[in-house]
C-alpha cells in the first residue's frame, strides 16, 4: 500500500476503506496484489471478493461483464448498480497513463478499491463505510441531535423565545400544496392566466428545497453558493446549462451585491417551497405550450398571488378549523416547554400570525390551556420590523373575542395577549428582574444595551433565517437557534448504502488525484498529463451528481450548493448558535447543557485531516 504512494498524512481522507485496510490481513493483500500485478490489464478485469469485513477470501481474475453481472448481484440495489454501468455515464475503472508505470500502480489500487466499496453487501457497507465519528464517538450524530456553531451555556439562558409557524408547530404537505392551489386560482381569476394550469399543475413536494432564489429577469430558480456564486439554477423544470450560466452571470456565475438585490428574490422559509414550485410549473407550461412570456411579469403576478393569499387569511381560516389534517403532532412539545420552565427560565412567544390562528394550532399540539406556560404572548408581532422599530406601541388582543383593545399598555401581563409591539417596548413593558450586563456593544440599539434582552442571555428559536434570526443576533446578540427539519431526513439519507457508497467513491477519486500529481511531480504537465486529469475530474463531477441525485430533489442537499457550503448554510454557520431538526430535540438535553462545536476550523491547513471536499472541478 505505502509503496503506491498512500503514505502521508491525507492517509486519513480514504476513510472509505479504513476498515479494510486496518485488519490483519492488509500486508497479506498488498502482498497479493504484487505478486498478481502480472496478470492485470488496463481494462481493470481483476476484481477482489470479501466475504467479510477486513478479509480477503479470492482474488480472481474475470471479464468485464462478468465482474459487472457480479457487482449487480452482491449489491443490495440491483436498480441502481445497473445505473453505474448506464451508457457509461458512472464506472468504476479508471483511466490509464501510457507511460508513467508509477501513476498506473497508484491508479490500479484506487480502482481495486473502488470495487471493493461498491461490492459489499449491506451489512459489510454500513460497517466499512460508515464514518468512524459515528461508529465511535460517545454521542452518535443522529438526526435528533442539536448541533452547535458556537459555544453555547444554556444554564446561562434566562429567557427563550420561540417562533410559531415551522418551530412550535409543523405542518404536513398538505398546507403547501393548498397554497400552490389557491394561488393557481389567483393568477387565473386575477391575472387571466389560462384556466388549463387548474387541471395540469400539481404541486411537487420533492422539486424545492429551501434557501433557492428566483432570478426576476429570467425567471431561473437558482441556488446560491457561499461565495453568492450562482451553483445551478432551473427554468421551469429544465436544467439551465453551464454555457448558459456562464452567459447570463459574465463568465463567472456570480453576481455584484448590487445586481443580487435588484434581481434575485430569496426563497428562504418552508412556506416559500410552494411559490418556489409555482414559479417553475407555470414556466414551464408556458415553454410547453410554446405561450410567448416575460419572466419578470411571471414572477410578480406569481409573487402577488402567494402574498395575498397569506393575507387574505383564507388557508389560515381551513387550517384552523381542521387541525388534525394540516399539523403534525408534537408529542414532547409540553414536555420540552415545561422543562424550560421549571429550570427557571422565561418563556416568550413572538409570532407574525394573527392570536385566534396561534391559538387554534397550539390547542391542538399542547392542550387548552397552553398560553400558562408563557410569560409573554406576542402575535402579528411583524418580524423583523419587531427588532428594529423603536416606536410601534403594544395593543392587547382580546382572547374572547379576538378584537384589538385600544388602551394604552404600560405593562405586559402574563396570561394576556398582545400584538404588534416592538423589543423596546418589550424591555420598557417589563417588570422582570433583570441581570445587567458588564458590558454593551456598539452594535446593540442604546436603549437595550444594558438590558439581558440584549444580550446573549436569550435564545431565540425559529425557522426563518431573515425573520427571525438574522436581526435578533446582528443587533442584539441574541443567542439563536434555526429549526431545520432537512438536516434531519438529509441525516438519514446519508447513511444509506448507496450515498455513503458515492461519498466514499468521490474521497477516494479525490485522493488519487493528489498522489497522481505527487508521481507526476513538478515537471510542466504533458497533453496527456492533463487528459489524464481531466477524466479523473469529470469522474469526481459524475459521482457528485449521482450523490445529489440520491437526495431526492433537482438541488440535492440545502448545505451543498454542487460542490461548496451553500449561501444558507453559509447563512445559517453566521447567524445561528444551534441548529436542530426540531424542537423535540432539546429533550435529550439538560436544561443546563454546554453544547460545543464540533469543529471551529476555516482554513484548509487547518483541516488536512477531514475527509470533507468542496473542489468544484466543473469551471
Amino acid at each position: 500500500f505505502q509503496a503506491v504512494g498512500f503514505e502521508d498524512e491525507n492517509m486519513s481522507r480514504i476513510g472509505c476503506i479504513s476498515s479494510l485496510l486496518l485488519s490483519a490481513t492488509t500486508e497479506a493483500f498488498v502482498s497479493q496484489r504484487r505478486s498478481s500485478s502480472s496478470r492485470h490489464d488496463s481494462a481493470g478485469k481483476t476484481r477482489r471478493e470479501f466475504s467479510s469485513v477486513g478479509r480477503v477470501s479470492t482474488l480472481f481474475a474475470i471479464s468485464e461483464e462478468q465482474a459487472r453481472q457480479q457487482f449487480e448481484q452482491d449489491t443490495t440495489n440491483g436498480a441502481a448498480a445497473k445505473a453505474l454501468y448506464n451508457n457509461g455515464e458512472l464506472t468504476l475503472t479508471l483511466p490509464r497513463h501510457s507511460h508513467e508505470d508509477d501513476v498506473n500502480a497508484v491508479l490500479e489500487m484506487s480502482e481495486s478499491f473502488l470495487r471493493d466499496i461498491h461490492s459489499l453487501s449491506a451489512s459489510e457497507a454500513a460497517e466499512a463505510l460508515m464514518p468512524a465519528c459515528h461508529k465511535d464517538a460517545p454521542q452518535a450524530c443522529t438526526s435528533e441531535q442539536v448541533f452547535a456553531n458556537s459555544y453555547v451555556d444554556l444554564g446561562r439562558v434566562d429567557t427563550v423565545g420561540f417562533d410559531y409557524d415551522y418551530t412550535l408547530v409543523t405542518y404536513t404537505d398538505e398546507l403547501l400544496e393548498m397554497i400552490y392551489d389557491m394561488s393557481k386560482e389567483r393568477l387565473v381569476e386575477k391575472n387571466s392566466y389560462p384556466k388549463e394550469i387548474l387541471d395540469e399543475l400539481k404541486f411537487d413536494k420533492n422539486f424545492s428545497i429551501r434557501g433557492l432564489a428566483v432570478d426576476r429577469e429570467t425567471g431561473w430558480i437558482c441556488q446560491l453558493s457561499y461565495t453568492h456564486k450562482v451553483a445551478v439554477a432551473w427554468e421551469g423544470r429544465e436544467k439551465v446549462s453551464r454555457e448558459r450560466l456562464m452567459k447570463q452571470y459574465t463568465g463567472k456565475r456570480a453576481l455584484t451585491p448590487s445586481e443580487r438585490k435588484k434581481r434575485l428574490k430569496p426563497l428562504n422559509d418552508l412556506f416559500s417551497m410552494a411559490e418556489c414550485c409555482l414559479m417553475a410549473d407555470v414556466i414551464q407550461f408556458f415553454k410547453y405550450h410554446n405561450i410567448p412570456f416575460h419572466a419578470r411579469s411571471v414572477v410578480n403576478d406569481i409573487l402577488s398571488a402567494i402574498g395575498s393569499t397569506h393575507i387574505s387569511g383564507n388557508f389560515h381560516r381551513i387550517v384552523a378549523d381542521n387541525p388534525s389534517i394540516y399539523f403534525e403532532p408534537k408529542p414532547y412539545l409540553a414536555s420540552v416547554l415545561q422543562t424550560l420552565k421549571q429550570s427557571g427560565k422565561k418563556l416568550i412567544f413572538v409570532s407574525n400570525s394573527p392570536f385566534w390562528y396561534v391559538d387554534a394550532g397550539m390547542k391542538y399540539v399542547v392542550g387548552e390551556n397552553w398560553r400558562d406556560d408563557w410569560d409573554v404572548v406576542i402575535t402579528s408581532a411583524g418580524k423583523p420590523l419587531f427588532y428594529t422599530d423603536e416606536q410601534r406601541p403594544f395593543r392587547e388582543v382580546s382572547v374572547n373575542t379576538g378584537r384589538i383593545k385600544f388602551k394604552k399598555i404600560d405593562k405586559l401581563q402574563r396570561g394576556d395577549v398582545y400584538t404588534e409591539g416592538c423589543l423596546k417596548e418589550l424591555v420598557r413593558c417589563t417588570d422582570w428582574d433583570i441581570v445587567k450586563r458588564q458590558e454593551s456593544s456598539k452594535d446593540i440599539s442604546a436603549g437595550l444595551a444594558e438590558t439581558s434582552l440584549a444580550s446573549p442571555n436569550v435564545l431565540y428559536i425559529g425557522d426563518s433565517l431573515f425573520a427571525d434570526l438574522v436581526d435578533a443576533k446582528r443587533e442584539f446578540g441574541w443567542t439563536t437557534a434555526a429549526v431545520t427539519p432537512e438536516v434531519g431526513w438529509e441525516l438519514e439519507k446519508a447513511k444509506q448504502v448507496e450515498y455513503l457508497a458515492a461519498h466514499r467513491t468521490i474521497d477516494l477519486l479525490l485522493h488519487t488525484i493528489r498522489q497522481v500529481q505527487s508521481k507526476l511531480g513538478n515537471k510542466a504537465r504533458s497533453a496527456e498529463d492533463n487528459i489524464l486529469l481531466d477524466q479523473l475530474e469529470s469522474m469526481v463531477s459524475k459521482w457528485r451528481d449521482r450523490q445529489q441525485h440520491l437526495l431526492g430533489n433537482p438541488f440535492g442537499s440545502i448545505f451543498r450548493a454542487r460542490h461548496q457550503p451553500s449561501l444558507f448554510a453559509h447563512s445559517i454557520k453566521r447567524y445561528c448558535d444551534l441548529y436542530m431538526r426540531s424542537i423535540a430535540d432539546l429533550r435529550h438535553y439538560s436544561p443546563q447543557h454546554r453544547f460545543y462545536p464540533e469543529d471551529s476550523r476555516l482554513l484548509s491547513h487547518e483541516m488536512r485531516t477531514s475527509d470533507f471536499e468542496c473542489w468544484d472541478f466543473d469551471n
